[in-house]
């Protein structure tokens, strides 16, 4: 059995507990009232001369704190009701003026998606499309290969993300695509996301993650 079994009959047996700050949950999923208002608050948008590599970029913060323990609660503590509150601040922050027309989430691997049980990227997308009110396409983007963790890899590596991620034409949405994954490194993965996407005939690229 997977370490997301036993850490799903975990948390059904024991008391929840936020992963912001440790504090009992009751009724609320995922996160306290007070790191949720937390996360809210520092949502941030960012215009192609603010953000480097990629630009036109939604974020709850750097990678640390209530984001940080959050993003590996949902990937590695079964915590998925996470995904709805974290996507959710992130809905929030996305600029009227993008006129998102759809929602991408970054692809994993199929044998590492069917090891895992999900795609963190996949299930933070679907609530980002849900507060937008845009359909999520996560058939858009595959990856080839699978490839070690991003903060993993050598220069090298990153260089050939791009000939491991493919788009397929017959399901890239038309208009601006908001491109989702979890959390921002290098950029390498975004930028070859959008490579593929473009070669695809992809319109417009914005981009968002939890934390960078």
């Amino acid at each position: 059995m997977s370490a997301d079994w036993f850490a799903g009959l975990a948390r059904a047996l024991l008391p929840r507990r936020c992963p912001g700050c440790d504090a009992q949950l009751g009724r609320e999923a995922g996160l306290c009232p007070a790191c949720r208002v937390g996360l809210r608050s520092q949502v941030q948008s960012y215009s192609p001369l603010e953000a480097r590599p990629v630009p036109h970029l939604v974020t709850l913060g750097e990678y640390r704190g209530v984001a940080r323990r959050s993003v590996r609660a949902l990937k590695y503590g079964g915590a998925h009701d996470l995904a709805g509150v974290l996507g959710g601040a992130i809905a929030s922050g996305v600029p009227a003026g993008w006129q998102v027309a759809a929602v991408v989430p970054a692809p994993m691997h199929a044998a590492r998606q069917r090891q895992r049980g999900f795609n963190q990227a996949e299930l933070l997308a679907q609530a980002v499309a849900r507060g937008l009110g845009v359909p999520c396409v996560p058939a858009a983007l595959r990856r080839t290969r699978a490839t070690a963790a991003q903060a993993k890899r050598q220069a090298s590596e990153r260089a050939d993300l791009h000939a491991f991620i493919q788009a397929d034409p017959r399901h890239v949405p038309r208009g601006p695509i908001l491109l989702v994954d979890d959390v921002l490194t290098t950029g390498k993965t975004l930028e070859a996301c959008r490579d593929a996407l473009l070669d695809a005939g992809a319109g417009p690229l914005y981009y968002a993650v939890v934390a960078r």
